[in-house]
């Protein structure tokens, strides 16, 4: 099976939950208070440390920090890509008024605000991923301190 199999998965299962939820609140009205978004790092932060998990209990004792390192950065880059797509789609075809109801008095000053804002969701979610995998992995490696007195 392809290496990038599971991460892949995990990140289109991650990406279709940060989705429904970006829905959700949309149902609501909320979609354009940007605290709510707040809550797309737990949803990420699940599904990488679900995807990094997985992946241990499958390799056993073959798992190492590079390969679960790389098993959680994928599975968050796919997600934030997927996520960064739809929010592209979303508020350039589906709600054309929902930039210009998110955007803020500063917004005015930048001819590019829709790409300022697709960058800024990119980046909040790889950022995110970055951060989150290096603490997961502090908890799946396996030390090399154990035994030692």
């Amino acid at each position: 099976m392809n290496r990038f199999a599971l991460p892949i998965r995990f990140g289109m299962a991650t990406s279709g939950s940060l989705i429904a939820y970006f829905l959700v609140l949309s149902l609501l009205g909320l979609h354009t208070n940007v605290f709510y978004s707040l809550f797309n790092a737990f949803i990420t932060g699940f599904g990488i440390y679900e995807a990094i998990k997985f992946f241990k209990l499958q390799q056993k004792e073959k798992f190492n920090y590079s390969s679960g390192f790389k098993t959680g950065l994928v599975t968050g880059g796919m997600a934030t890509l997927a996520f960064t797509l739809f929010f592209a789609l979303y508020s350039t075809e589906l709600d054309p008024g929902f930039l210009e109801e998110l955007s803020t008095k500063w917004a005015k000053e930048y001819e590019s605000f829709e790409a300022i804002v697709f960058l800024v969701v990119a980046v909040m979610g790889f950022s995110t991923t970055i951060v989150l995998t290096l603490s997961f992995m502090q908890l799946f490696k396996s030390s090399n301190n154990l035994g030692k007195k």
